[in-house]
């Protein structure tokens, strides 16, 4: 296999770039997917109560939100805890396997509250009361009703399980049921950008996989959806030791490849294989995406997608926050972060900058994009929320800023 390692130098930032974007499927290979689909090819979608599971599917496959909801609602996708313990937006295929990778998180809530003096028995016991709770009801229950039948049974930790992040020990036990597939998380409004949730019985079964193998699967995913990360970056998204990422390296098969800035990857054997005959396409492919979308949160390599090291310069340095997590949404060409964006529901569009010395074919396509994204977003979600914490009046001195930068005025 070594024979079949890419020259450092072939691997430049613009060619590394460009396959990360064709590996998300941003280039138009995944148009007309399935939800469920879109989410496990080419990665799932972070959610926290923001618009962007539904911009992922809109910027790959052109879907919009009805066919979203309709897939959640067919449980063909679903938000669950995945690496690390974070909620994801995945799709059907991936569901056992990736509470089976996320286990060990659930276990962490459990230590906290054992410091606090509450037994895991009695966690145990609680997880049990709540099952059987849900076993009763007609339909998904808030955590508010669950305490309200629950009663005393639910043991509230005081301030300094406050101080903790555990205010009571009712989170903990709804989060190992969920991770055991025995409960699950309903939205009442249907729809993936919030983050009220109501809770039912589940019956998922096991995923087959022991942890060795579920940590394997995971980082194959991973690589896949990246097109190759090193090794600080998939301890970052996985949450593996240095032992355990070394474990499932050994068990994909993984190949290390040297960049052209003398970065080192981790790539699958199959995808070596097909970058040595993958060359960029020519044109301009615009794409708006979310701070938080799958190409730039899984390396959190955002400063890397900047070309112009002028304009990154000014971009990382001067106020606007694009850094290994982003303050903006940004404007996409082929893998290169050319512009910034937020959407501004008081003017019902898109406010945004594009980086300046862009060529006149990519400046028309990005505007046209901006103005399409921006129709859709007014259309077919009303609002683009960053996350649950998000409101148009917390993002004013965003937009205006952007405006500011586009010339237009705050």
């Amino acid at each position: 296999m070594t024979s079949d390692v890419p020259s450092p130098d072939d691997l430049t930032p613009e060619l590394l770039a460009a396959w990360s974007w064709h590996c998300q499927g941003l280039d138009g290979s995944a148009e007309g997917l399935a939800a469920e689909d879109v989410y496990s090819r080419y990665g799932w979608a972070r959610s926290v109560g923001g618009g962007n599971p539904y911009l992922t599917l809109f910027s790959r496959a052109g879907l919009g939100r009805e066919a979203a909801d309709r897939a959640l609602a067919e449980l063909r996708i679903h938000e669950l805890p995945s690496a690390r313990g974070c909620a994801y937006v995945l799709g059907r295929d991936h569901f056992a396997f990736v509470l089976q990778a996320g286990r060990e998180s659930g276990q962490a809530e459990v230590r906290v509250l054992e410091k606090l003096g509450v037994d895991p028995a009695e966690v145990d016991a609680l997880a049990e009361d709540v099952v059987t709770v849900l076993d009763g009801c007609d339909g998904p229950l808030d955590p508010a009703g669950l305490r309200d039948v629950l009663g005393d049974k639910v043991r509230s930790m005081g301030e300094e399980g406050r101080k903790k992040g555990v205010s009571t020990t009712l989170p903990t036990a709804l989060g190992l049921l969920q991770r055991d597939g025995r409960i699950r998380r309903v939205p009442p409004s249907g729809r993936l950008d919030q983050q009220r949730f109501g809770y039912t019985t589940w019956d998922l079964p096991p995923s087959g996989l022991d942890d060795e193998q579920a940590r394997a699967e995971l980082l194959r995913l991973y690589l896949s959806w990246t097109g190759g990360a090193g090794i600080k970056e998939i301890q970052w998204f996985t949450g593996f030791t240095v032992a355990q990422s070394k474990k499932a390296i050994a068990a994909v098969g993984a190949v290390e490849c040297t960049t052209a800035e003398g970065a080192q990857r981790w790539m699958l054997p199959s995808d070596v294989e097909r970058l040595g005959s993958f060359r960029p396409g020519g044109t301009p492919q615009l794409r708006l995406l979310a701070s938080s979308d799958a190409l730039v949160l899984l390396r959190r390599n955002a400063a890397e997608l900047i070309a112009d090291p002028v304009v990154a310069d000014d971009v990382l340095n001067g106020g606007s926050a694009l850094s290994a997590d982003l303050e903006d949404h940004i404007v996409v060409d082929r893998g290169q972060i050319i512009g910034l964006w937020h959407y501004d529901p008081d003017a019902g569009k898109i406010a945004a900058w594009l980086f300046p010395d862009l060529e006149e074919p990519q400046e028309r396509a990005a505007r046209e994009e901006i103005v399409r994204v921006g129709e859709w977003i007014a259309q077919d979600l009303g609002d683009f929320r960053s996350n649950s914490l998000d409101s148009p009046k917390g993002r004013r001195k965003r937009i205006d800023h952007l405006n500011g930068l586009a010339g237009l005025g705050a």
